[in-house]
This record gives structure tokens, sequence and C-alpha cells, in this order.
């Protein structure tokens, strides 16, 4: 079994529960298991269906829609994106080996069986929670389950041979925004809403900054990425240049957000939004134009934040503007 990095049991054991490099060891199954779903990436996710509800224009703060909300975040976040980081840790075991060789399948802690089972377990109950709200919402046509079954399919040819769009650095980078941002969002609001295909469109574009976002996570995996032939975009273009093409697909389809909320008339928070965009250029430039490599993680911490308050500014937008009505 492979030696953990050296940590500080308490920040070893912090990162090792949330998913995060740098974690330390551990010889329980649970422990394990947690890890593989990553708990740090549900965040997006969760935030994607608050998003989506305020979109709708037509959430109310009583009992049974916020227990509704609660079971889409924990099919969005703990089952769904559990299973996307599970099974890509799977099928990415080799270029684990490599990056990170102390997580739970390299490093033998945990079998290959144990790890089908996870992956099969997380889909099903997600696809059943899908399931579950659509009956609640009164569907006669079951769109969150067909965008769970979508996720999910995005999901596994992400990872999975022969397609494993994460071979093709925008391809993949897309997908991966996508489902951080559309997906959560589309399911938010359908179940309290209709799911427009104006703003279906719109969310798709705000994806391209989803993009920007997942090359950040690319930089920290450049040599065993370039070992094993995935073409990621630090690999293709370089660090350097992809650190730059990562800060421009954030910024300028933020800001492209922005011209929308002018157009639909809303211009108090198309100024909040400009407003927001200006700390993340400020972390660009601090954390993410200098060295991405060693402040990825540093970026993430400062500038994600201004990005997602930035969605939820944008989604409430919408839900108080002609947007919502379907046409």
């Amino acid at each position: 079994m492979s030696d953990a990095p050296e940590t500080s049991n308490s920040g070893g054991g912090a990162r090792q529960l949330l998913g995060m490099k740098g974690a330390s060891g551990t010889s329980s199954i649970w422990k394990l298991r947690l890890q593989l779903m990553k708990p740090v990436t549900w965040i997006p996710l969760i935030w994607g269906v608050i998003c989506g509800a305020a979109a709708s224009g037509n959430f109310h703060w009583t009992l049974p829609e916020v227990g509704a909300s609660l079971a889409c975040m924990v099919m969005s976040g703990p089952l769904l994106a559990g299973y996307t980081q599970t099974i890509n840790d799977y099928y990415d075991r080799e270029i684990d080996a490599i990056n990170e060789p102390y997580r739970p399948i390299p490093s033998g802690a945990i079998s290959l069986p144990q790890v089908k089972v996870q992956i099969w377990l997380l889909l099903i109950a997600g696809l059943a929670v899908a399931w579950g709200l659509d009956l609640w919402a009164g569907h006669t046509t079951p769109v969150v389950l067909l965008l769970a079954l979508g996720g999910s399919l995005v999901s596994f040819i992400y990872s999975a041979p022969p397609l494993k769009l994460k071979q093709n650095g925008w391809l993949g980078n897309y997908a991966l925004g996508a489902s951080y941002i559309a997906l959560p969002w589309w399911a938010g609001q359908a179940l309290f809403g209709q799911l427009t295909w104006t703003t279906a469109l719109l969310t798709l574009a705000y994806s391209l900054a989803g993009l920007g976002i997942a090359v950040v996570n690319d930089f920290k995996s450049v040599e065993g990425d370039r070992a094993l032939g995935l073409q990621s975009l630090p690999v293709v273009f370089g660090i350097k240049r992809a650190s730059w093409i990562s800060a421009g697909m954030i910024d300028l389809f933020q800001l492209a957000m922005v011209a929308v909320l002018i157009v639909i008339g809303q211009n108090f928070s198309a100024v909040l939004l400009v407003l927001l965009i200006i700390p993340q250029i400020t972390f660009q430039d601090i954390w993410l134009l200098r060295d991405p490599v060693a402040f990825d993680v540093k970026y993430q911490a400062s500038a994600q934040p201004f990005l997602v308050l930035g969605m939820l500014v944008t989604a409430l937008a919408i839900g108080h503007s002609s947007l919502t009505v379907v046409m």
C-alpha cells in the first residue's frame, strides 16, 4: 500500500473525508467510500439546484417544497455526483497511480468489486430519488428522471472508454462544466416550475464558464495526463497558455450573462454580477495566471465563492423575468 503524503493529522483527515488532494490514509471502509465520492465536489451541484429553484420563479418556503429541494440536492450531490466521482476514480486508477497514489483504489485500500457495488448503489438510488421527485411534482413527463439519466450517461462516457470524453480537453471540460452548472439548475427549475428552452440554452452558455473552472482541476494532473496520452488543455497548450484560456472562459461567459441581464431589463442584477466578476479577475491575476500548479487550490477557494454568488444573482433575475414563461 502506498504511503499518503505527509500532512498533519487533522488536515490530512479532513482532506480524506472531503476527497481532496493531500489526504491521509485510513483503514475504515466507510471513510474510503466517502473519499471516492469526493464530498467537496457536491457543493456546486447543490448550489445549482438552489439556482434552478430561484430561476423557476415559483419556489415557496413551505415544508413540502423545502423537503423536495433537499431531496433534489441529495440526488444531485451525494448520490449522482458521488456516482460520477466513484466511476471516474474507477476508470482513472492508472492515472491516479501516478498523480495521487494514496487514493483508495491505486493504494489498494479498497477492492475493485467493492467499488463496482458502490457505483451501482449510488446510481440506482439517485435515479429512484429522481423518479420520486417527478411523482411529487406531478410531472406527466418524468423530467427530473430524464435529466438524471442524461447526466448519468454523460458521467459514464466522460470517464469510460471508448469515448472517454476527458481524453479531449475541450469536450471533457465542457461536459464537466455543464454537469456542474446546467444539469442541477435544470433539475431545480423543472421541479418547481417550467424549464424553458431559453433558460436551458443560457445555462449551457454559462457552463462554458464552468469549462474554465474545470481546466483549473487539470493543472495538478499534467504529469499523469501526459504520460497516458490524455489531451487536457494544460498538456496541449502548456500550463501558461491554459491558465489564460481558463481565466478567459470564466470571465467572458459571465460577462455574456451580464449582457443578457441588461437585454431582459434586469439592470440592477447586471451591475451586481459585474461587481462579483471583478474580484474573480483580481484573484486570477494573483494566483491563477502566476502559478496555477502551485496556487490552484488557493485560487478556487478565493474566486469561486464570487462565481457561485453570481450564478444565484443571475438565477434570481431570470426568475423575475419573462424568460420563465413557456412559449
